[in-house]
């Protein structure tokens, strides 16, 4: 007879909730540059696109 046992990798709760802060905080940063350096007009076609996309009334 074969036996298989499973192989389990276990990841600590804290290294798993560092990364997620992390990527949280890169993409807020990277969203905050790309905002913050391009011209108002794209800024606000940007906005006003994702709340049509959301059929979010905006007028």
């Amino acid at each position: 007879m074969l036996s298989q046992t499973a192989n389990t990798t276990h990841v600590s709760a804290s290294s798993v909730q560092k990364s997620q802060i992390l990527s949280a905080a890169v993409l807020g940063f990277i969203i905050m540059i790309g905002v913050g350096l391009a011209p108002m007009e794209v800024a606000h076609n940007a906005a006003h696109d994702t709340r049509h996309s959301f059929a979010f009334p905006c007028h």
